[in-house]
């Protein structure tokens, strides 16, 4: 059982900037796909950002350019800096972790842009 918990969420002004983390409690995490996802009120949730085991990210065209993932395997997390932020980033956003049929999520993290 892999434990994930997010934290950075928070209150921000457009335009302003975060850092999401979420730190798990895997052995061996480096395997592991790691992916942000996010989920405004009444809508469904939706990728944001991935990154392969090999370093490969990939992200959802609305925060290509203002998002980015990394991931640093000697402490067991996964980063997601937010830059340029806007209301319509305002979700609650959960990390995952997938290798083969396990898949794992957060309990997620709030962000809320607004003025």
């Amino acid at each position: 059982q892999v434990q994930l918990v997010e934290s950075g969420g928070g209150l921000v002004q457009p335009g302003g900037s975060l850092r999401l983390s979420c730190a798990a409690s895997a052995r061996l995490f480096s395997i592991y796909a790691l992916g942000w996802y996010r989920q405004a009120a009444g809508k469904q949730r939706e990728l944001v950002a991935t990154i392969t085991n090999g370093g490969s990210t990939n992200y959802v065209d609305s925060v290509k350019g203002r998002f980015t993932i990394s991931r640093d395997n000697a402490k067991n997390t996964v980063y997601l800096q937010m830059n340029s932020l806007k209301p319509e980033d305002t979700a609650v956003y959960y990390c995952n972790a997938q290798y083969t049929r396990f898949d794992y999520w957060g309990q997620g993290t709030q962000v809320t842009v607004s003025s």
